[in-house]
């Protein structure tokens, strides 16, 4: 049995943090399905930026988009929504056997309203409308000031995927913020649920660090953030608040384990998925980590449900001089400074190729 299967039996969702139309025409996204038992996909800005640069199967989008009118976003959103649907349709069935919980893709507001809340509500309502898909995701930052625009979506029923989160303080933040939503849903007597997915950055930990910790540290601060969200994942989930919803009907807000593709080439290229094992939560894979886990990964034991020794080791990165609180801000501003240029390249991509277009006559 792949370790893909083994670990979708311990029941830790695998999705693929990848979407390209080449991959949905060619059927590989049904073949990993199929062979890899990925059961939801994710995608963000640079997904899409390096997808369209890197094909021509755009080309024909982009050029009927131009006959209609469309430029810019409003092109992009149309060539993202017709891929990000075609993957939805991929895993209906996998969202209808497990009564909603799984079988999700997601699709991100534009990066360039992270700290716009009135305006990312209204995008991320905009957004799930038009891909009329019960199983797709609005992708939201869990920045201070996408926390609001998490409740309010949650409230009027967009599921949401809270994206840049890396600490426990940033997953709590997000949870209460979707649990706020939830309550007011309660309260207003609507169908309390709406599923939403916490997604904490692993990887990137473990970049700005190397070379500045003892060699036998480099490569864990990750896997111990991880493992320290997971704890307080299921603290979260035993509360009375969490628990009074979930007599309502509610469902959990699934902790999500992102960015889990190994960065550093002397380290396994499985070493945060096999680390970071945990029933009822999902693992989202870049495309080469989920076949080479595929191929000769290994499935460890699960996340000790007490944190294991995960204080200990944040302890000793933290005494090698590494202020991980500050860190971890720096981490969410760069990570949504990161999406911005590739939104803006995207968008310059974008219009190099209807350019193009226009001067061929296509």
């Amino acid at each position: 049995m792949k370790a893909t299967q083994q670990l979708h039996d311990m029941g830790q969702s695998i999705w693929l943090d990848n979407i390209t139309r080449d991959l949905l025409d060619s059927g590989g996204l049904q073949t990993y399905i199929d062979d890899l038992s990925i059961t939801g996909l994710t995608s963000n800005p640079t997904i899409f930026d390096n997808a369209i640069k890197n094909s021509s199967s755009y080309d024909a989008a982009i050029g009927a988009g131009l006959k209609a009118g469309k430029s810019g976003e409003d092109l992009f959103f149309d060539i993202a929504l017709d891929d990000i649907t075609r993957a939805a349709d991929h895993f209906a069935k996998i969202h209808e056997q497990t009564n909603g919980v799984d079988g999700f893709v997601s699709l991100e507001v534009s990066p360039l309203l992270a700290y716009d809340t009135d305006e990312t509500v209204r995008v991320a309502r905009e957004l799930f409308a038009r891909g009329n898909r019960p199983n797709l995701f609005i992708k939201i930052p869990g920045t201070p000031e996408g926390l609001p625009a998490i409740e309010e979506a949650i409230f009027h029923g967009v599921p949401v995927n809270v994206t840049l989160l890396f600490s426990r303080e940033h997953y709590l933040a997000a949870a209460e913020a979707y649990l706020k939503g939830i309550e007011r849903r309660i309260a207003a007597g609507l169908n309390p649920y709406v599923a939403s997915v916490a997604s904490l950055f692993i990887s990137r930990w473990d970049t700005p660090i190397k070379g500045k910790v003892p060699v036998e540290l480099e490569n864990t601060l990750g896997i111990a953030m991880g493992i320290r969200c997971y704890k307080a994942y299921l603290e979260v989930m035993s509360t009375e608040r969490w628990q009074r919803a979930f007599n309502f009907g509610a469902r959990p807000q699934r902790l999500l384990m992102a960015s889990t593709g190994t960065k550093d080439p002397s380290a396994p290229d499985s070493l945060y998925v096999k680390a970071l094992a945990a029933p009822n939560t999902i693992d989202t894979m870049p495309e080469a980590t989920l076949k080479a886990f595929g191929d000769h990964g290994e499935v460890g034991g699960a996340i000790p449900a007490d944190g294991g020794d995960c204080e200990v080791q944040i302890a000793k990165i933290a005494a090698a001089g590494i202020d991980v609180d500050a860190l971890a801000a720096k981490l969410q501003e760069d990570g949504a400074k990161s999406f911005v240029a590739s939104w803006n390249e995207l968008m310059e991509v974008i219009a190099s190729k209807a350019a193009a277009l226009e001067t061929s006559g296509d």
